[in-house]
């Protein structure tokens, strides 16, 4: 099997490592292999990891890289605990559910995290996200990711993505990574329980893998129930030198109940209980999921290759969300998203050319219901909605001098979308629809410092243009769409590690960046039907921050016996109105001005570790004219454990101080004191989990 080159470019960090690489883990049961292929399997895995980090290397902007093997080592039940550590990320949950609030350098700064845009999620290089930019039905398994990577903003090129957040692409285990059958069991506070059995198979040319799981919790808030199942497996195929295949295939399905948003005062009170109009209209988010995808990788020459990728998803979703005496709603679609992806990559003197292309569709059908207690009643409109969008972009990265490179490209974007809702009661027709076009350039530069760390700038434009649901909710009311976003984005910053000796070594990334936007989409609660939202553009923002994080490993004694293992990640945001004619220079809601989080670890040789875990975030403000505040709040946690090679075991204390602060929150256009928008974060908690290889 040849090795790609280092230098290679990214063709999809995803497509590359799944179709590619036949890769194995030293950690794995060794009792059925033979030295020599042990050897192969160490030297393999090291380039699995190693292409990864080389390729990141090569982005000239913030990028940042999630090893799944350490999400074993402490809960991890949804997104907010995956990407707890990455700069420039603002994850919360206010749930122990798949429930998650993410935003990306200011994305999706929203009323609802329904509408979850702003971020392209992919797996194995081929999208989840729908091809109208929403990931409102989709929660990626973090537990099913051998490795993520993280490219914020426009350093998501690579991808195809131009949002303001970026892209995540979730890297899917394999039979090379996963030797012998594995068993994982986690439980915890409020009912918590997951469980996960993996089996896996190398026959020759041929691997197969398949995972089980079964997730269950109660929640720390009243009606706030969940019940998971899901099935991930993929198998490959490699025909020869020249063409491998890999075919994926995901269930998952997911009930999960809403307890919903709290006034200050019903917060004071408990802020655990459930909305009373929650529990009456049994508000939930129920979502059954099917996805199929194959990838097929053709090595055309030792400097030429060329993936094709497609998957297919679709979606079935029941949401009661809203009751009360004047308005009710229920959400039931089906949604179908169809998706490829084609990369071909060239290495020809000192530059690495990519072309690639992305074509997405997706339609949403179904209708708005009127509810009771979670119970379907009659239609009230009828949902018909369809997106598609075409990402061409070519990139170059070309190393014009010893320690420089220069990384340039474009973009094409072209996009539809098209709603087409009809009110059963009085047979209106609401029709906004539109056509995106946009060219968008990128450039940016790296010098080497060394052989472990660089410096980099680059200079990016950025479209999004609206989602359906965007549209569905626009805050005109006539059928004139809303306007894509767009904006000219700058960035700085640099990364490495250091070896202090031979047993201590510290690690690092920064990034600055500063962004002007024009028609942003924001979002507000529709105060005629409230849990539900208001779309509009707004004239002109800024989004400017830094993203940093540092850690390192340090011996405490001459053998390197007992090690201290740092990790500090600190995100600061300045997002704000520029001179808008309502809302001034005012802090745009939801993200704070600042949030640290890390932990200190001490590790033994022998595969014991402990230490405190902490959290430090600024008070956020949860409307546009800056009325209301939510405060800040400090947390503090403990995580221990043992680490071996068959076996994995955890413990894990979460806010020891039983600190009551909230977590996620809607937004108002102006928010009056008792208005009920808050909820919850979690309580003192604890959990235990313990990972077994047969």
């Amino acid at each position: 099997m040849q090795t790609v080159k280092q230098s290679s470019m990214v063709m999809g960090i995803g497509l590359l490592i799944s179709c590619t690489f036949q890769v194995n883990s030293t950690e794995r049961s060794t009792d059925k292999i033979s030295l020599k292929d042990l050897e192969r399997i160490e030297v393999q895995g090291q380039q699995k990891k190693l292409l990864i980090e080389s390729e990141a290397a090569l982005i000239p902007g913030g990028v940042s890289l999630v090893n799944g093997d350490d999400l074993y080592q402490r809960n991890v039940a949804n997104l907010a605990d995956m990407l707890r550590y990455v700069p420039g990320m603002w994850v919360a949950s206010g749930s122990t559910g798949d429930s998650t609030f993410f935003s990306s350098r200011g994305s999706n700064l929203d009323a609802t995290s329904y509408d979850g845009n702003g971020i392209k999620l992919l797996q194995d290089g081929l999208p989840v996200t729908a091809a109208d930019g929403n990931n409102h039905n989709r929660a990626v398994d973090p537990l099913s990711a051998r490795y993520a990577v993280v490219a914020r903003g426009a350093n998501a090129l690579a991808y195809g993505a131009s949002t303001l957040g970026g892209a995540i692409d979730f890297i899917t285990p394999t039979a090379h990574d996963i030797q012998s059958p594995e068993i994982y069991l986690n439980l915890g506070s409020h009912g918590h329980f997951q469980g996960r059995f993996t089996a896996s198979t190398v026959v020759d040319q041929f691997d197969g893998l398949i995972t089980v799981e079964k997730k269950m919790s109660d929640g720390f808030r009243e009606h706030q129930q969940q019940r998971r199942e899901g099935l991930y497996a993929n198998a490959g195929w490699v025909f020869d030198d020249k063409v491998k295949t890999r075919f994926y295939a995901t269930y998952i399905h997911n009930d999960q109940e809403l307890p919903g948003a709290l006034s200050q005062h019903q917060f004071n009170d408990d802020p655990y209980q459930g909305n009373p109009s929650s529990i009456a209209g049994h508000y939930q988010h129920d979502v059954e999921t099917w996805r199929l995808a194959n990838i097929t990788d053709w090595q055309l020459s030792k400097d030429s290759r060329l993936s094709v990728g497609i998957s297919y998803e679709e979606q079935a979703l029941y949401h009661p969300i809203v009751e009360n005496p004047y308005f009710s709603l229920l959400i039931d679609t089906d949604q179908h998203t169809l998706g490829t992806s084609v990369r071909y990559q060239t290495t020809f003197n000192n530059h690495d050319l990519l072309l690639g292309l992305n074509y997405g569709k997706t339609t949403v059908e179904g209708g708005n219901y009127r509810q009771s207690a979670g119970i379907r009643k009659d239609i009230s409109t009828v949902v018909d909605n369809n997106a598609d969008s075409v990402e061409l972009f070519l990139l170059d990265r070309w190393q014009f001098a010893a320690d420089w490179k220069l990384i340039y490209g474009l973009q094409f974007v072209s996009a539809t979308r098209e709603v087409r809702n009809t009110n059963v009661t009085n047979n209106a027709f609401y029709n906004p629809n539109e056509d995106y076009q946009r060219v968008n350039p990128r450039v940016g530069i790296i010098y080497q410092l060394s052989a472990d760390s660089e410096l980099f700038a680059n200079v990016s434009r950025l479209y999004e243009p609206p989602t359906t649901y965007e549209l569905e909710d626009d805050a005109s009311q006539d059928s004139k769409a809303l306007a894509a976003m767009n904006g000219d984005v700058i960035e700085f910053g640099s990364r490495g590690h250091i070896m202090l000796n031979k047993l201590d070594q510290w690690r690092w990334e920064l990034a600055f960046y500063y962004g002007k936007l024009n028609d942003e989409i924001l979002s507000i609660d529709d105060p005629m039907a409230p849990g539900t939202s208001l779309s509009t553009n707004v004239e002109r923002t800024i989004h400017a921050g830094v993203e940093a994080m540092v850690g390192g490993s340090f011996s405490i004694d001459n053998a390197g016996e007992h090690v201290i293992e740092p990790v500090l990640s600190v995100t600061l945001n300045d997002f704000s109105f520029d001179d808008d004619a309502n809302y001034h220079n005012n802090k745009l809601p939801v993200a704070p001005d600042y949030a640290v989080k890390g932990e200190v670890i001490y590790r033994h040789a022998n595969g014991f570790f402990a230490g405190p875990t902490f959290d430090f975030v600024d008070g956020r403000y949860a409307d546009f004219t800056n009325t209301y505040h939510i405060d800040s709040y400090h947390l503090l946690g403990f995580r221990a454990g043992f680490s071996r090679d068959r076996w994995e075991f955890f413990a894990e204390l979460r806010n020891i101080t039983d600190q009551e602060y909230v977590s996620v929150f809607s937004v108002k256009d102006t928010t009056a004191p008792e208005a009920e928008i808050l909820q919850a974060g979690e309580p003192r908690s604890v959990y235990a989990g313990i990972k077994y290889r047969f």
